[in-house]
């Protein structure tokens, strides 16, 4: 009996633990995900297949004490998990940037096809050869890209705020910047974290 009782206290104590690490646990996936979504929406869809999308993997069934386990948590902490699996990006605040971002797209993509601008590692944009750009026309890139880099900046505290852990902001901004430069269009330029320009 003494036996059975601590063994309860020992599954009432990993199912605590797990419950804050939970609701602590940034969603890498599911920010990949959102991420994805509005860089589509910023760009536009892009048919071309993905090299990095990952396959699910196959699992073998469950033991009925890891699956117990397993429904016992669900049924605990049904908020907390669904925190984990999902990233909201439907705020009005979250539309309004996208929305932005994606009209002033069609004034940046012929810069980003020149050479004239890039991604960066820190989810920005860059001016990479302002020299691709007539005279006349480097003051207004120049103010395009300031106005991109400000929504970008909004854009990634507006998501982590929307989900209530305004301290997942620089796991956002980390999201989106590999996944800008992951999904840019080949011939385009990105600077990688050893601050080098590459074309893809």
């Amino acid at each position: 009996m003494k036996t059975r009782w601590i063994l309860g206290l020992v599954t009432l104590s990993w199912i605590a633990a797990a419950c804050v690490t939970i609701h602590i646990h940034f969603p890498a996936a599911a920010a990949e995900q959102a991420a994805d979504r509005i860089i589509d929406g910023v760009w536009g869809p892009d048919d071309r297949r993905r090299g990095d999308e990952a396959e699910p993997q196959a699992r073998g069934p469950a033991s009925p004490v890891i699956r117990l386990a397993g429904q016992t948590l669900s049924w605990l902490v049904p908020t907390a998990h669904a925190q984990q699996a999902d990233i909201d990006i439907s705020s009005p605040a979250i539309a309004r940037l996208e929305a932005a971002m994606s009209a002033r797209h069609q004034q940046l993509r012929p810069h980003y096809e020149s050479g004239a601008i890039g991604l960066a590692a820190n989810g920005l944009i860059e001016i990479r050869d302002q020299n691709l750009v007539p005279l006349a026309e480097r003051t207004g890139l120049r103010r395009l890209v300031s106005e991109e880099n400000a929504d970008r900046n909004n854009l990634y505290r507006e998501i982590a705020v929307a989900n209530g852990n305004p301290q997942w902001e620089p796991q956002i901004r980390e999201t989106f910047a590999r996944r800008w430069i992951e999904r840019a269009r080949a011939g385009w330029y990105y600077r990688d974290a050893g601050n080098d320009w590459q074309q893809k």
